[in-house]
């Protein structure tokens, strides 16, 4: 398990954010028991840096019975409340409104953790009072797949995509009471070993984009160096493409993360590296093309669970290390362990 204060530095660099220090003094201010509040915390400090920025506003359709005429007239609902001939008609028009979709998805959300008995009553405070902050023309809308696909859609940048990423976490961690209300209870999304692995993946990729500058860092597709009698044949061959590779002109990593509880499994007795992780790693660092004077290396990193590894081979004339990191250690711990790797 991952500390819960360890899990704002990883959300924010999995999602390709920067930590903030208003977040950092709020998150240490106030222990925190369980994932739910830690999330719900951030996503209020984001939520009042917003409005005190001012909501985002944009022209919005309305449609209005008016005495005079505004934008379009709607002819056939006009005719048919025999409006025309009373004076006044049904027109539409774009007005500047902060009743965006995706403020209306952050009421919601807002609106759902201050119902939320597992949150501590103080806190559910807090929600229900930056939630009255909120301009009455803002109506909440539920956090559902379809309106945060809606969202999404809209390509919300900077704050608003952190916020958003928040909103999704928490609906993916929602479950629905026992009793016949309208509340949720929210499940530790830590022991989701399938949403873990992907935060973990995109965490140590970008924390890498972001607090060095000896390697550009990318995802990239590596294409079997292979060939066949049909030609249609290698489009039968499953696709590669790394976790993270770091390059530089003379040295190129490929790191492939795997958050399992150990990198180890026992086998005849004995503990043993985890087969198909390692093929993988060799099939890569085989099928790369390196260019001239570039050393080509992998790492399998794992997260520090049951024990800790740093395992070193040549396999095929590559160097290849089997490394864990301990993500129970203090966040400058982390940050200097996985700067470590690469040096």
């Amino acid at each position: 398990m991952i500390p819960i204060q360890n899990l704002y530095y990883l959300l924010c660099y999995a999602w390709n954010r920067l930590p903030e220090r208003e977040e950092l003094l709020a998150i240490e201010a106030a222990p925190f028991h369980k994932p739910l509040e830690l999330l719900t915390q951030v996503l209020l400090t984001g939520t009042r840096r917003l409005l005190r920025q001012g909501l985002e506003k944009r022209y919005l359709e309305q449609a209005e019975e008016l005495a005079e005429l505004r934008g379009r007239l709607l002819l056939a609902p006009s005719l048919s409340q025999d409006l025309l001939r009373r004076g006044r008609a049904v027109c539409a028009y774009d007005e500047l409104s902060p009743a965006t979709p995706f403020n209306q998805l952050l009421l919601g959300m807002l609106e759902q953790l201050g119902r939320t008995r597992s949150l501590p009553a103080a806190l559910r405070q807090e929600v229900r009072a930056v939630r009255r902050r909120f301009p009455a023309t803002v109506q909440a809308q539920a956090c559902t797949a379809a309106t945060l696909r809606q969202v999404r859609r809209l390509r919300p940048r900077g704050l608003e995509a952190f916020l958003l990423n928040i909103c999704t976490l928490l609906y993916q961690s929602a479950l629905p009471a026992p009793e016949a209300t309208s509340r949720s209870r929210f499940r530790d999304f830590r022991r989701d070993e399938r949403l873990m692995a992907q935060l973990f993946e995109a965490f140590v990729r970008n924390f890498y984009r972001h607090e060095q500058r000896q390697f550009r860092v990318l995802s990239e597709t590596i294409a079997w160096q292979a060939e066949a009698e049909q030609p249609t044949d290698l489009a039968l061959l499953p696709t590669m493409i790394t976790d993270t590779t770091l390059e530089a002109a003379e040295r190129k990593i490929i790191l492939d993360t795997k958050y399992y509880t150990a990198a180890l499994r026992p086998r005849y007795d004995q503990q043993r590296l985890i087969s198909p992780h390692l093929y993988q790693l060799y099939a890569y660092l085989q099928n790369q093309p390196a260019a001239p004077g570039q050393q080509l290396e992998g790492i399998l990193l794992y997260p520090a669970a049951k024990h800790e590894l740093a395992a070193r081979y040549t396999l095929g004339g590559f160097p290849v290390r089997v490394v864990t990191i301990d993500l129970n250690q203090p966040w400058p711990g982390i940050a200097k362990d996985l700067l470590a790797l690469i040096q």
